[in-house]
């Protein structure tokens, strides 16, 4: 990676204008530069080892088919090292993208072809190796398995699943052996599928599940950067947050959590929302009613895999509230993906979803008021509250800075609310917005969302088993991060987003230009 480029992102790198060579800002200019480059790079590497040892604290554990893939090596990875490596990981991670996103609004502009290079290539071998970060990949694993048997994964438990004496049983984490599954409708066919074709072996349904997420990452990378071609600056910028992010790669490639499929969906329905007016197109400012109907089928093709995806329906219809027809059309196509498919699932996912209502994660900053993990309803309900008073914030005051793409403002504000309010969180939810992001200007809102996502991250190392890390400081520090240092930051991060509403301070990157004219959306 370097400094600056050509304006097609390719050519000899070169420091922007600028910053003239020799200078004070040219030297902090190269600095970024490189610290985004040895931070990305590093992390990257280290989550990659960690995931390549079949016996690794990042790798859950499971029965291993003879041959490949998955690829691993038949080794022991030590506790104590992992964590601190993984810990390190989660902060370079944040700390690269970040100093690489603040290298590009200095002028610094890294070779396109490059951060693609690099982004395919640690989506391959992620793909390749177990899973890693997180025990979700077994609980898709499971599912699948009831689903092919032709039991409803809905009211089935693991429990149920192992006593039956299928192997897959008891491969579910301890906590959610008890539960049946609370993934949407299109997501148990996928892990249907998966399961077929993985039969019995836990790591082939897994690899064919984060097969199909590299394959939609990868149309991710190359989608980010045909739309925003025409403007190194963001094309840069949206490779640092999408396709070279190492908290992306964990999260999606890595974890294969099918996050993936419901951020691409929604990302490409909020995305192909075009203004008319902006793009030449004769008539009405709003989209047409075609686009508005795919709009909406699209953003319920990702409700229908994560039910939590409805919030960017609800950003969709505020998007489209000044065209009647556009807006009946947009919710017309989302009821029509969504409302078949939870009556096919029934009413024992409705249970399961409202059965977790009030269950906070560890580290979220609500403890700080005494809220324990259990939320009451009058806690749940505060939590609410606070939720829409900060979405309705961010609607107003969120520069609508991408006029040509007029769901992508209230999609980030609907989005973000809900991601830094929530009180059940997880680094992979942040997906939903990254993409989003990447087609917004550059401004002081990306380093609140990766401090955010880089938070979450740290909290959870290794993720691949229960196990906590051996006594000592070790101990300390883990109890430490839930406790106190986790919070401290998502609390930091709520309260950055709300002094950037009320002063105003967003910072926002002029565009050199809007979206590429021969990018392949409707619109």
């Amino acid at each position: 990676m370097s400094s600056a480029s050509s304006a097609t992102g390719t050519g000899s790198p070169r420091l922007a204008q600028p910053d003239a060579v020799g200078t004070a800002p040219a030297r902090l200019t190269r600095a970024l530069t490189w610290a985004a480059a040895i931070g990305i790079g590093s992390s990257i590497l280290i989550m990659i080892v960690a995931s390549a040892a079949r016996f690794s604290p990042a790798v859950p554990p499971m029965p291993w088919p003879p041959g490949v893939p998955p690829v691993e090596i038949a080794g022991h990875l030590p506790v104590a090292a992992t964590y601190v490596a993984l810990w390190a990981a989660a902060g370079l991670g944040g700390v690269g993208v970040i100093a690489g996103l603040a290298a590009v609004a200095r002028g610094a502009r890294y070779p396109a072809w490059l951060l693609i290079a690099g982004g395919l290539v640690a989506v391959a071998a992620f793909t390749l190796l177990p899973p890693a970060g997180s025990t979700d990949a077994l609980s898709y694993a499971t599912f699948g398995r009831m689903t092919a048997l032709g039991h409803n994964p809905y009211v089935m438990t693991p429990n149920q699943l192992a006593r039956s004496g299928d192997p897959l049983g008891q491969l579910a984490i301890q906590l959610w052996r008890g539960s049946g599954s609370l993934y949407g409708p299109l997501a148990t066919l996928e892990q249907r599928a998966a399961a077929h074709l993985g039969g019995t072996s836990a790591a082939r349904i897994v690899f064919w599940l984060k097969l199909w997420n590299a394959i939609v990452f990868g149309g991710m990378v190359l989608l980010l950067d045909r739309l925003l071609r025409s403007d190194p600056a963001r094309r840069a910028r949206a490779h640092l947050l999408w396709s070279v992010n190492p908290l992306v790669l964990w999260a999606l490639v890595a974890g294969g959590h099918l996050d993936m499929l419901a951020a691409a969906a929604s990302f490409v329905g909020l995305a192909i929302v075009r203004s008319r007016r902006s793009s030449g197109h004769p008539g009405p400012a709003g989209p047409a009613t075609v686009t508005a109907l795919g709009a909406g089928m699209l953003v319920g093709v990702a409700a229908d895999f994560m039910l939590t995806y409805l919030l960017l329906g609800l950003a969709l219809a505020w998007a489209l509230r000044r065209s009647a027809a556009a807006l009946t059309a947009a919710m017309a196509g989302l009821g029509v993906l969504v409302v078949p498919a939870y009556l096919w699932a029934g009413r024992p996912l409705i249970r399961s979803l409202l059965a977790r209502r009030g269950k906070a994660t560890a580290y979220d900053f609500y403890q700080f008021l005494s809220f324990r993990h259990q939320l009451s309803p009058a806690e749940d309900l505060l939590v609410v509250l606070a939720f829409a008073a900060l979405a309705v914030l961010l609607l107003r005051r969120l520069p609508d800075a991408a006029p040509d793409l007029p769901a992508i403002q209230p999609a980030l504000a609907i989005g973000i609310a809900w991601l830094f309010i929530w009180y059940y969180q997880l680094p992979w939810y942040s997906t939903m917005i990254i993409g989003l992001l990447a087609l917004y200007p550059a401004s002081r809102l990306d380093y609140a969302v990766i401090g955010q996502m880089t938070a979450s991250t740290f909290a959870l190392v290794p993720g691949g088993s229960t196990f906590p890390p051996p006594r000592g400081w070790l101990t300390t520090f883990w109890n430490g991060t839930l406790s106190a240092i986790t919070p401290t930051v998502l609390l930091a991060a709520v309260v950055a987003v709300v002094l950037l509403c009320v002063s105003g301070a967003w910072n926002i990157a002029p565009a050199r230009s809007g979206l590429h004219p021969d990018a392949p959306l409707p619109g």
